[in-house]
């Protein structure tokens, strides 16, 4: 039942955040504060030690202090910052957080060149058809960075500490 809880409360956090932002350029609440409510409740359960629960807080509060930097310089939106912190708390203080952190920087860089390419060519006449793709060919308007945001997370959880112990509780199965 655990081992199900998570493998349905992350991804699909990720995936919520991914289209959220992509079709509205916000992340809601919601989605942070369900993934950091639901590690508090499910870690616990797994057999995780106190000392690495407590790691894994650590290293989400670290995040956060980080991108809420970078969110009072305008740098980072408020959504990324918290769905950045609410991802570390899943991941933990280790170098699954690291990986994340580089995979979610290659595919933002990715995203914001694509569509910076995609402001420059001719699609964007298309735009007016879908709100969401007009958003993105203003100039003036940010990158939806929860898609690299949430789409790193799916790439980096399977190989974290927690994301294994399912793995291996599902192949036990």
């Amino acid at each position: 039942m655990i081992e199900a809880a998570i493998l349905v409360i992350f991804p699909f956090a990720m995936a919520f955040a991914i289209v959220s932002d992509l079709l509205s350029m916000t992340i809601e609440n919601r989605v942070s504060l369900i993934l950091a409510g639901s590690f508090a409740i499910l870690a616990p359960l797994t057999g995780m030690g106190w000392e690495i629960y407590a790691l894994h807080f650590a290293a989400g509060f670290a995040v956060l202090t980080a991108t809420f930097c970078l969110f009072a310089i305008r740098a980072m939106g408020g959504g990324d910052a918290k769905l950045m912190a609410a991802t570390a708390l899943w991941l933990g203080w280790n170098i699954d957080l690291i990986h994340y952190l580089a995979t979610a920087s290659i595919l933002g860089g990715m995203l914001t060149l694509a569509i910076l390419a995609y402001r420059g060519s001719p699609f964007t006449v298309l735009a007016g058809r879908f709100e969401f793709m007009d958003r993105l060919a203003q100039q003036g308007t940010g990158v939806p960075y929860g898609i690299a945001l949430g789409a790193a997370g799916l790439l980096t959880f399977p190989q974290s500490p927690l994301g294994g112990w399912v793995l291996a509780k599902l192949s036990i199965l």
